[in-house]
């Protein structure tokens, strides 16, 4: 029987726990794999009723989840109660997050868990407690760090239309050209590749890798970086074997045809990858981190504080998470 999936609260005044209700609720049509929520019970149940939803909930061991599933949610405690209301998070906001977060991650790490699958934080709340990392992505790296070694996390957003890696991620512009190198462009897409083979069964994955400057550079008179950054990178990776074409110019890579020539577009900073994605498939991409030692997915969007407690929040993004979770796990045991 597969682990269950470890499902953290996020910001407890977000729509995160809107979302977790409505997808247990459709469990059964949609084959949900088993998964649990970790936080405060009572804050979860809070919520059921101001949405109106008729939700058992079960607080249980992570290794009870998955007999648990049928037929209640099960939720594993973190030891931190949430007080926020919706849309108004408070300070217990914060703790509560990052608890969940912290537990997610052992559980999986101690393989009591298959997967990490996590709800949307709030980041300026995280800051103002002293959160230190740009987001998510970063945190993970920081708690999956072993003495022997610290993993270098990818973030992509993937979509069954399109599969996106950006090289930098949460930075400024200007602090994504500082870091652009051949030697992360090279490590970013490595992760990506040997993931794409691991955990999405791909046998050869195809890399396109899109040029920083507009036309790519146009032979160097929008810019250079693209002939002594970029194309030096593209040119080790096809060295080493990998199906990698680019620098290409990024307002022509992501129109339907081109997306069929390859399986992930390798782009230098986040809206560059971002905003097509977002485009194409709003309501179901997947955040995916590569590069760490377990698989987590996420919903690709915010807290949506406007929306929280009012039944409006859509679910799809998070089923399609916890269903790629659910993929990707099958894959790496396979």
């Amino acid at each position: 029987m597969a682990k269950p999936i470890a499902l953290t609260s996020g910001e407890p005044a977000g729509i995160g726990p809107d979302i977790t209700l409505k997808a247990w609720l459709r469990r059964n049509e949609l084959k949900l794999p088993a998964f649990y929520w970790l936080g405060d019970a009572a804050s979860l149940d809070r919520r059921a009723k101001t949405l109106g939803l008729d939700v058992r909930l079960a607080e249980v061991r992570p290794e009870d989840a998955g007999g648990t599933f049928a037929q209640a949610l099960p939720v594993v405690a973190t030891g931190q109660v949430a007080t926020a209301q919706p849309g108004h998070p408070d300070d217990s906001s914060a703790d509560a997050a990052m608890a969940s977060i912290r537990q997610a991650v052992g559980d999986v790490m101690a393989g009591r868990a298959g997967a990490v699958v996590t709800n949307p934080i709030a980041k300026n709340v995280l800051y103002r407690a002293g959160f230190r990392h740009p987001g998510h992505t970063e945190y993970l790296a920081e708690l999956a760090a072993t003495s022997a070694s610290t993993p270098q996390p990818v973030m992509m957003l993937w979509s069954p239309a399109l599969a996106v890696v950006p090289v930098t991620i949460h930075v400024s512009l200007r602090e994504a050209l500082a870091q652009l190198s051949s030697d992360l462009i090279v490590t970013t897409a490595r992760i990506a590749a040997a993931e794409l083979k691991s955990h999405f069964g791909i046998a050869r994955p195809r890399l396109a890798v899109s040029g920083l400057n507009p036309h790519a550079g146009e032979d160097g008179s929008l810019g250079t970086e693209d002939q002594t950054i970029v194309a030096p990178a593209v040119n080790r990776l096809r060295g080493e074997g990998l199906e990698i074409r680019g620098p290409l110019p990024a307002d022509t890579m992501f129109h339907e045809a081109a997306r069929r020539t390859y399986d992930c577009a390798i782009c230098m900073y986040h809206d560059q990858a971002l905003i097509p994605i977002k485009t194409l498939a709003f309501e179901d991409a997947v955040n995916v981190t590569l590069g760490l030692p377990f698989i987590r997915t996420s919903p690709d969007h915010g807290t949506a504080f406007d929306i929280a407690g009012t039944g409006k929040a859509n679910p799809s993004s998070l089923i399609a998470a916890l269903r790629l979770a659910a993929r990707m796990a099958d894959a790496r045991r396979a």
